[in-house]
């Protein structure tokens, strides 16, 4: 079964934008990219999100030393707890690839991709 379901699903398919957020030496570190993006590319079923990426260097600095990273989707489009707007938090570990069919598919949609990021999807809950 997918871990990306039911209100968290209606939240990543209206989103407009993703925070994206890792750790390092130097702390926390929080990076974007639009919500288009991640449905280009990504199978909610398969429990996999692709983001193409441009920069996000320290983003992928900060996967090398550690694969954990949380994503953070939000909407006014779906209705939340207390009125419009909701939110969902994604887990999982996160990877840049430079090579592979993943990375051939994400160039394909968006030639200025210098790599993907590939995030495997652990857990997901409603925010808000």
């Amino acid at each position: 079964m997918a871990k990306i379901e039911g209100v968290c699903k209606s939240v990543v398919d209206k989103a407009e934008w993703v925070a994206i957020g890792t750790a390092g030496k130097a702390g926390t570190h929080l990076s974007a990219t639009w919500g288009d993006y991640v449905r280009a590319l990504s199978d909610l079923e398969d429990d996999r999100l692709l983001i193409p990426v441009g920069g996000m260097g320290e983003t992928e600095r900060n996967l090398l030393s550690s694969e954990a990273i949380e994503l953070l989707f939000a909407t006014r489009q779906v209705q939340g707890s207390h009125g419009p707007g909701q939110g969902c938090k994604v887990r999982g570990r996160g990877r840049v690839q430079s090579t592979g069919e993943d990375f051939e598919r994400a160039k394909k949609s968006f030639p200025w991709a210098r790599a993907v990021l590939l995030v495997t999807v652990e857990e997901a809950g409603t925010q808000l």
